[in-house]
């Protein structure tokens, strides 16, 4: 009997780790899906920065420029740490042009590099040194990609503070402040997080504020189950 009580007690474990592990990996994707997402955003933001900068922010405009193609080819090695043939690296960058706003985003790129590379603690550090802006897509995603950093690192709480920061920031600059493309899809990862915490009664809150809040997302299609699941005791 104590053999099988054993043996028992292990299966539970490795699927405890199973599914810890396919957890890690859909956040991984989802970052991922993310980074791509805000690439054509943050393109634009540097275009403009180049044209109509101060010297010192188009110069830094245009070290961050040759990152940028290496990061949208997922070359985020190069991307940070640079190539050797002239750039630099958004590592760099983040020192060399402190101060400035295309240095700024530079923190931000790097932070998303350092994630891609499951660099966890360095892509906080990056991430926690972007300064946000009253911005409807960049700032919340890049808050978004913080609490994605903050849950690999098993920094739970924190991770739902970020994701719930980068809902309220998205909705504070979007029409009637509901911002049905991405709210609610932070949200729902801060939702997730509550329900391994076993907080089934915070992830319900948040689950029926979508259902009643964000009735045009793509979110609102699927939140029932989400509701379900937090019910179940």
């Amino acid at each position: 009997m104590a053999i099988s009580v054993e043996k028992k007690g292990a299966e539970n474990n490795d699927n405890a780790l199973n599914k810890k592990e396919a957890a890690l990996i859909k956040n991984r994707k989802a970052l991922i899906y993310g980074v791509l997402a805000i690439i054509i955003i943050i393109a634009g933001y540097l275009a403009y920065k180049t044209y109509y900068a101060e010297p010192r922010e188009d110069e830094a405009s245009t070290a961050i420029a040759k990152g940028q193609d290496y990061f949208a080819n997922q070359q985020f090695d190069k991307a940070f740490n640079g190539d050797g043939a002239g750039f630099k690296g958004f590592k760099a960058i983040t020192s060399d042009y402190s101060g400035t706003k295309a240095g700024n985003l530079a923190n931000l790129y790097a932070g998303l590099c350092c994630a891609n590379l499951d660099k966890w603690k360095e892509a906080a550090s990056y991430l926690e040194n972007y300064s946000s802006a009253d911005d409807m897509m960049i700032s919340p995603a890049a808050v978004a990609a913080l609490g994605d950093a903050y849950a690999h690192l098993n920094q739970l709480d924190k991770a739902v503070e970020s994701f719930k920061k980068a809902a309220k920031m998205a909705d504070d600059e979007a029409e009637d402040n509901t911002n049905n493309s991405l709210s609610p899809t932070f949200l729902i990862k801060a939702g997730e997080i509550l329900e391994s915490q076993n907080k089934k009664d915070e992830a319900l809150q948040i689950y029926q504020d979508i259902k009643k809040k964000y009735v045009n997302s793509a979110a609102y299609q699927q939140i029932d189950k989400y509701i379900e699941r937090a019910t179940t005791k």
